[in-house]
C-alpha cells in the first residue's frame, strides 16, 4: 500500500533563476527523507522512480521527485551532462528540506540514477554534515572521480550483470571511495533494470541501506565495507 495522494502535493523550489517542481510525499511518523536526481529521458514522473519512492515511503521514509532540468533544457546535452549545475540544483532542494517545517527534522539521503547520481556523490560531497546517505542506480561515478574521495556519507551502487561498460566504471569508481561503501550487481539486469523483479531488487537494497543510515545509532556501529561487489542476497 502506498500513502494516500493527498500524503503527497507538489511543491515548487527556488534554485538561483531556476525552478524546481517536485513532489513531496511525507507519510506519518517518517523517519528519513530521500531526495531523487535522474538522468535523462527520466523525470519526477517516471514509473522507476514512482516504484522506488513507494517502497522507500512504504519503509517509512519520505521521497522528494524532482525534475532537475526542465524540458527544454532536458534536450540539451550539454546541460544533461553538466554535473555541476545538477549537483547545485540537488542541494537547493536539500537546502528547502531543512528549512521546511514538515522535513526539516529528518535525515536527508540522495537516490540518483545515471547522470543523477554523479550529481547526487557532488551534492554529498560538498554537503559532508547534512546528507546522511546515498544510493546509485546504474550510476555515473565515473563522471566525477575527483570528487569521489571527498563523499562521506555511506554510498551503495547498484548497478546491473549485464551492464557490461556502467560496471566496470562503478567497479573502478568503488576504489576512489573512502566513505563506508558496497557494490551490488544484479545477475540478468540491464541498465534501466526492465527485468522482471529487477527494480524490486533495487527497491529493496536502497531502502534497506537509507533504513540503516538513517538511524545515528545503528549507522555508528556499522564498520566500513569492504570496497567488493556483493550478491544481491548477501
Amino acid at each position: 500500500m502506498g500513502i494516500p495522494k493527498k500524503a503527497k502535493k507538489r511543491v515548487k523550489i527556488r534554485a538561483g533563476r531556476h525552478v524546481l517542481e517536485g513532489i513531496l510525499g511525507v507519510p506519518g511518523g517518517a523517519t528519513g527523507m530521500v531526495v531523487f536526481a535522474h538522468g535523462s529521458g527520466s523525470g519526477r514522473f517516471s514509473p522507476r522512480n514512482q516504484l522506488v519512492a513507494q517502497c522507500l515511503r512504504e519503509a517509512g521514509l519520505g521521497t522528494m521527485l524532482i525534475d532537475l532540468l526542465d524540458e527544454e533544457e532536458a534536450d540539451d546535452r550539454e546541460k544533461v551532462f553538466d554535473i555541476e549545475l545538477l549537483a547545485g540544483r540537488l542541494r537547493s532542494a536539500a537546502d528547502w528540506l531543512s528549512q521546511n517545517p514538515e522535513t526539516s527534522i529528518l535525515r536527508l539521503g540522495y537516490f540518483g540514477a545515471s547522470t543523477g547520481a554523479a550529481a547526487a556523490l557532488v551534492a554529498a560531497a560538498r554537503q559532508p554534515q547534512s546528507i546522511a546517505a546515498v544510493v546509485s542506480r546504474g550510476g555515473r561515478p565515473d563522471l566525477v572521480m575527483d570528487e569521489l574521495p571527498e563523499v562521506m556519507a555511506p554510498t551503495l551502487l547498484i548497478v546491473g550483470g549485464n551492464d557490461d561498460v556502467v560496471l566496470q566504471l562503478n567497479r573502478e569508481a568503488l576504489n576512489f571511495l573512502r566513505c563506508p561503501k558496497k557494490l551490488v550487481v544484479i545477475p540478468g539486469a540491464t541498465h534501466l533494470f526492465p527485468e522482471p523483479g529487477a527494480l524490486e531488487e533495487v527497491s529493496r537494497l536502497a531502502r534497506e541501506w537509507f533504513c540503516r543510515y538513517f538511524i545515528p545509532a545503528i549507522a555508528n556501529s556499522v564498520t566500513e565495507l569492504a570496497p567488493t561487489e556483493m550478491d544481491p542476497m548477501c
